[in-house]
């Protein structure tokens, strides 16, 4: 597959981007979801932390419902070395194994969803995830985290993705959250610059 590349002269490889990544488990989240993110925060700077919900196993409805969020990061690596040197690098260390199984039950789903303003479509990466628009465990925390951001291929905002009704099988988990917030933003010197 032919890549296609195009990125705002501000985000270079060199330079501190500002990135999302999605957060997701349905096997122990309680457990996986803190462990997963104390794992990024010593790769990335966590300046910002959704709402996360809980929502049903797409897919398979037989599956423990997921606990999904979106985490906002600042990093100097480049989106490869995100997704496959620092992601998939947590994800195997807290047990997730990749089989054919899209649907599969997993401790772990780490997804770089946004890097800057980088718009790139490969064989292994495509930013932003075309999940955004799609999915409204996605796009809703996205838009929590950035309400006037938009997506850089359509420049469509991310408060416009979903209506409330598109939103309306997200069940918030406040508890979790104000717990998740706290424990990670008293690590590494990791501090908010807003209120999420």
């Amino acid at each position: 597959m032919r890549e296609t590349q195009r990125q705002s002269p501000s985000v270079k490889a060199t330079q501190t981007a500002v990135c999302y990544v999605a957060v997701g488990s349905n096997m122990d989240p309680e457990r996986n979801i803190p462990a997963a993110l104390e794992e990024l925060s010593r790769r990335a700077r966590i300046t910002g932390i959704s709402t996360f919900h809980q929502t049903p196993a797409l897919g398979r409805p037989d599956q423990p419902d997921y606990l999904n969020g979106v985490v906002r990061i600042e990093t100097d690596l480049p989106p490869r070395e995100i997704k496959f040197g620092v992601l998939r690098a947590i994800e195997e260390k807290l047990g997730r194994v990749r089989t054919g199984d899209r649907y599969a039950a997993r401790p772990i789903d780490l997804d770089l969803i946004l890097y800057g303003d980088l718009v790139l479509s490969s064989a292994d990466l495509t930013l932003p995830d075309p999940d955004i628009p799609r999915r409204a465990f996605v796009g809703a925390p996205l838009a929590e985290l950035d309400p006037e951001g938009t997506l850089p291929d359509t420049g469509q905002r991310f408060a416009e993705l979903f209506s409330s009704e598109g939103k309306e099988a997200l069940i918030p988990q406040e508890a979790f959250t104000s717990t998740l917030r706290r424990r990670m933003f008293s690590l590494h010197g990791n501090t908010r610059k807003d209120g999420c």
